[in-house]
């Protein structure tokens, strides 16, 4: 049999439990009510300890929280039938607070409480589940967050740096203070997608400088290393040697890349390709290959802007055709409307990709020969995009 102060014990135990606090705060009618056994003594017990049993009772006959369930039980040790409490039902959260007795567990449900009333309902489970987004911090930035979260769509920067934006009241520390809380927030609207382009590509934010990118030689005697993270901003002031450079959406598809003389390649880069520029200016033959998605385009049209001409690979109709079967949904688009920076070949690509169910073909899923005889073909004077 278990006293009331073990099963308060169980219920705060049960409050750090992410999964379980979502259901009771928010889930269905069928998390309540809450049926904590009670159990019963044994018939030893009420035969060798009865005073035991007498303060189990009384322990249970102060709770006044919920209902103690009581059945009369008949013990050969005692004369008549005992009232024995068998379970404590808890019907509402407001009394599984009340029941855990612990003062910071009311203010946290006070706060997460506030937090429901004031923000749209795609934000409830994260906000119930993670908590560490928010505690401590004061819960009316939290709301502004979730406002502001409210008010991003793709591409809301517009090139600009986040700390520009004024939108919902913020100032220009906001983002610096709560990158991961916007972050986490437009996950929640756009199904992870921001997490997995990073929060200014998602938003088309221009980089503050500290973005780190992936320079490889693919040539092997170039420079001293054969891979090394360079910031955007110094490689926006170096001259990268060789004859060509390919650019590559994904860091992930280094692996993909084969040797090739006199060329560097630059993985990772996103939105942050102001340092791109100065690929123009010295006149060196550029190739980019990004994933087929609407993202992937749209970075594409973002390099052609800032370099002017250069070589798309693997970016053609003819390629997500070949290659569809590996195709996957994209949740969510870049934009409705194709660049401008794209060549007539390629905006058709672009209001297809829209229009298919699945219209994601990530880099990783080309076959490694295709894309190593691909980037061949176009190092030796062969543009290919397919």
């Amino acid at each position: 049999m278990r006293s009331p102060s073990e099963l308060k014990t169980v219920l705060r135990r049960q409050w750090e439990n992410r999964s379980l606090r979502e259901s009771r705060l928010l889930g269905a009618e069928s998390s309540w009510p809450l049926r904590l056994p009670i159990g019963r003594p044994s018939p030893k017990l009420v035969r060798v300890d009865l005073d035991a049993i007498k303060r189990h009772v009384e322990s249970w006959r102060r709770v006044r929280v919920g209902e103690v369930v009581w059945e009369p039980i008949r013990y050969r040790a005692a004369e008549a039938a005992v009232d024995i409490p068998t379970a404590w039902l808890l019907r509402r959260p407001s009394e599984w607070i009340d029941a855990c007795g612990d003062e910071y567990i009311r203010r946290e449900c006070h706060a997460m409480a506030s937090l429901v009333e004031q923000t749209d309902a795609v934000f409830h489970p994260l906000l119930v589940r993670q908590r560490s987004l928010w505690r401590g911090k004061p819960l009316a930035e939290i709301v502004q967050a979730a406002r502001l979260a409210m008010a991003l769509e793709p591409g809301s920067a517009h090139g600009r740096p986040l700390r520009t934006l004024a939108i919902e009241g913020i100032d220009t520390k906001f983002f610096e203070r709560h990158g991961r809380l916007i972050t986490m927030l437009l996950d929640a609207r756009f199904d992870g997608e921001v997490s997995e382009l990073g929060l200014e590509t998602f938003l088309g934010a221009l980089a503050d400088g500290d973005h780190w990118l992936l320079v490889m030689d693919l040539d092997g005697s170039l420079l001293p290393f054969r891979k090394q993270r360079v910031r955007s901003l110094e490689l926006q002031k170096t001259s990268l040697p060789g004859d060509r450079v390919l650019i590559v959406e994904n860091e992930s598809c280094q692996y993909q890349l084969p040797d090739v003389t006199g060329t560097i390649a630059v993985l990772g880069a996103g939105f942050d390709l102001s340092w791109a520029a100065r690929l123009g200016a010295a006149q060196k033959r550029i190739a980019y290959w990004g994933d087929i998605d609407t993202w992937g385009l749209q970075f594409l049209a973002k390099a052609r802007e800032v370099i002017g001409t250069l070589d798309a690979l693997m970016m053609s109709v003819e390629v997500y055709q070949r290659f569809r079967d590996a195709a996957v949904p994209e949740p969510v688009v870049a934009n409705a409307s194709a660049p401008t920076g794209l060549t007539p070949s390629e905006r058709p690509l672009y209001h297809l990709l829209l229009s298919e169910g699945r219209g994601r073909l990530e880099q990783e899923f080309l076959p490694v020969k295709f894309v190593q005889n691909t980037i061949l073909e176009w190092a030796n004077g062969e543009p290919k995009c397919g």
